[in-house]
């Protein structure tokens, strides 16, 4: 399975964010209306108003650290990140077996991500599961940390039994479409940033960044 987790959001930075959302009580909708038809009968969540204060600031506030985040810029290439949606599970809310949108009216949709924002003790269930070709893996993971995976995968997200289920969730148009050549460049970029911090610049050091390079300019659009 094709995916990257990391700590994205420090306790600061989390706390700040959930005491202000957990003042936004007008902004909550519901999931179905930015779900298509057949999504809109497995989906049963809140959404914050993506035109609301609230979510165009710390919207913009989380795309930019990610932006800003080597390995997640080397993992994931990206070009874009759009769709961007804050929701809200309670006591009885999931999200069926779905795949993504190819498209959407924001973008390509190349890699998902769901940034869990609630402490993963606060809340009984709502596990994010995925499913590759040959496994499905379940994924609650600690407050502030991201997970990115290929949107190609079907998954859904776990009843949640009780407590309040919160996350920061969108989609990444990368420079590089497929999967497999996304993974070779991040294992040849590891590589070279290894051998540099071991070893420091040199020749072969510097044929290695220049066939990445290359590489990308090849593979990217």
């Amino acid at each position: 399975m094709n995916y990257l987790t990391h700590q994205l959001l420090n306790a600061e930075e989390i706390n700040f964010i959930e005491k202000e959302l957990e003042k936004e009580n007008q902004g909550w909708e519901d999931g179905k209306k930015t779900a298509g038809s057949h999504a809109s009968i497995l989906k049963n969540n809140l959404q914050l108003r993506r035109d609301s204060d609230l979510s165009k600031k710390f919207s913009g506030l989380i795309i930019k650290k990610i932006l800003c985040n080597d390995l997640i810029k080397s993992f994931a290439l990206p070009k874009k990140i759009h769709g961007t949606i804050f929701s809200k599970s309670n006591s009885g809310m999931k999200y069926g077996r779905h795949i993504d949108n190819a498209y959407m009216s924001s973008g390509r949709a190349d890699l998902s991500f769901t940034l869990f924002l609630s402490c993963k003790n606060n809340y009984e269930g709502g596990a994010l599961s995925i499913e590759s070709f040959d496994s499905e893996k379940k994924f609650k993971l600690d407050a502030g940390e991201i997970i990115i995976y290929p949107s190609t995968y079907l998954h859904s997200v776990e009843e949640v039994i009780s407590g309040e289920r919160l996350v920061f969730i969108g989609w990444i148009e990368s420079y590089v479409k497929s999967i497999e050549e996304r993974e070779y460049l991040f294992d040849l970029d590891a590589a070279a940033r290894s051998l540099l911090t071991k070893y420091g610049r040199s020749e072969e050091v510097d044929l290695v960044f220049k066939s990445y390079s290359n590489l990308l300019r090849i593979l990217g659009d």
